[in-house]
């Protein structure tokens, strides 16, 4: 009997490749500018110098114990699980669904409740430009027009909205620079505002204290581009390299521009808001050439308050949006635009919980000043704690997930994975502590605000979360036995 002729697979018959569900549109470059945008945040500057010249000593202290450990071990989780919502999934593989779904809750709210905080800013920079009369009830008018902003530019298409954090990203840089440029230069003709010396950039510690967490803030941001993470082009090759371009970008600039501010304004005179415009107009000066310089800054940083809101809203969406397809939100997060394919219904919810916080607290605060910090604290807090299992799910998928590659692995093997994470949560242990309780002046209405608010919204979280009941599995990821 003749042996049956083997059948030959042609290409017909192969197995097609699975439709990548979104297009690939984030080259490595647009990753540096959107972390670089996400990361260097002009709203925070003025609470940072005002610690005064000790704050050079807080940034660097801070970069090489807090933001160096945490680059790299972001680089590894975003190169090595490029999956649409990035510290959410990340979780979901290391502990379960509930426990991403908490994640997702915590790091969708957070932005949502703090778009009030940079918006308000907004409203309060260009008061100081433009009116300065302006009351506090048409600051919140501003705020929630830019609120609702926001959210249309979300519902987009990534390859229009991306031109967004992009264009932020630059506005951003060169703001800084002049900052920097601008301080020394003036400090060459008037002399210094503060003394640069070792005893004044000695740490103290009372209500100095208090802006600690906004260095440690200021620093966030790395995982932010992985929420959209099935979106880029070579997450393997580009996401380590967006980590070190915009991490060094970011750490120079920082300490570069709140030098500036500190050669040319006393460290007593920087207020929270009109920090910005006076450090703008003491380096500047009075003349016509001046103010036009005071004006073209000033909108500037306006434009980058607005983008850096749109940068985190872009990923915290992606995330909560993934969460409720996978079933561990609830189904109302996912519901994408018919169009774009955008996490539409999780920008529009957002829009909503930012009004609600911004006509809340704006009853309860007394100044701009005092509604800008309260619901910073506020959402700063909850932005926080997912950071925690950030680091745990880092170290649980070193020792569960041997098989899968790494294109970039944090050297030192297991011991410096641990260390490194140990204090990395140390340092967001203390920024949650000192967001609750001022050193210095405690005030139990604002602690009861931040603490109490917080508390409230995790157990949000925690009635949402439970309340899924189909989970559904995470795309799979190539297994590898060797390791870069």
């Amino acid at each position: 009997m003749a042996a049956p002729t083997p059948i030959i697979p042609t290409a017909a018959s192969k197995p097609a490749a699975p439709k990548p569900r979104f297009a690939k549109v984030l080259r490595g470059l647009d990753m540096t500018l959107f972390t670089v945008c996400a990361i260097l945040v002009i709203d925070q500057l003025a609470a940072s110098a005002a610690i005064g010249v000790q704050s050079i000593f807080w940034w660097l202290l801070t970069l090489v114990l807090f933001f160096i450990p945490y680059g790299l071990i972001t680089a590894e989780l975003g190169s090595a699980y490029p999956q649409e919502g990035g510290i959410y999934a990340w979780v979901r593989r290391a502990f379960g669904p509930i426990w991403a779904g908490r994640t997702a809750w915590l790091w969708w709210v957070n932005v949502a409740v703090w778009m009030p905080s940079v918006f308000i800013l907004f409203a309060g920079v260009a008061a100081e430009l433009f009116m300065p009369a302006m009351t506090l009830w048409t600051k919140m008018g501003i705020t929630f027009c830019l609120i609702w902003m926001t959210v249309g530019v979300n519902i987009v298409a990534l390859n229009v909205s991306k031109w967004v954090p992009n264009i932020g990203a630059v506005f951003k840089v060169v703001i800084m620079l002049a900052m920097g440029v601008g301080g020394i230069a003036y400090a060459m003709v008037h002399g210094v505002a503060n003394p640069f010396t070792l005893k004044a950039m000695s740490p103290t510690w009372g209500v100095s204290l208090a802006f600690l967490p906004v260095i440690l803030y200021n620093f966030l941001g790395f995982e932010l581009m992985s929420g959209a993470g099935e979106e880029m082009e070579n997450p393997a090759r580009d996401v380590p390299r967006a980590i070190v371009l915009s991490g060094a970008t970011i750490s120079f600039l920082y300490i570069f521009a709140t030098v500036g501010i500190l050669l040319a304004l006393p460290a007593s005179d920087i207020g929270l808001i009109k920090g910005l415009t006076d450090t703008f107009r003491r380096l500047f000066g009075a003349s016509a050439l001046g103010q036009a310089a005071v004006m073209v800054f000033g909108l500037m940083a306006l434009y980058t308050f607005v983008a850096n809101m749109v940068t985190w809203t872009i990923g915290a969406n992606r995330s909560a949006a993934e969460a409720a397809g996978r079933g561990d939100l609830p189904k109302i997060f996912g519901k994408l635009h018919g169009k774009y394919q955008t996490p539409a219904s999780a920008a529009i919810l957002g829009g909503l919980i930012g009004s609600g916080v911004l006509v809340l607290y704006g009853f309860l605060a007394k100044s701009a000043e005092d509604l800008f910090w309260t619901t910073f604290a506020f959402s700063s807090v909850i932005f926080l704690l997912p950071y925690f299992l950030l680091f745990a799910s880092f170290l649980k998928l070193r020792r569960v997930d041997g098989h899968l590659a790494r294109p970039y692995r944090v050297p030192g093997g297991q011991p410096a994975a641990i260390g490194l994470s140990l204090l990395c949560m140390a340092f967001i242990l203390q920024a949650i502590v000192f967001l609750i309780y001022k050193p210095g002046k405690f005030d139990l209405t604002y602690a009861l605000a931040v603490g109490g608010g917080s508390l409230v919204t995790v157990l949000i979280g925690e009635f949402l979360v439970r309340g899924q009941r189909t989970p559904a599995p995470l795309t799979a990821l190539p297994k590898a036995t060797s390791h870069v």
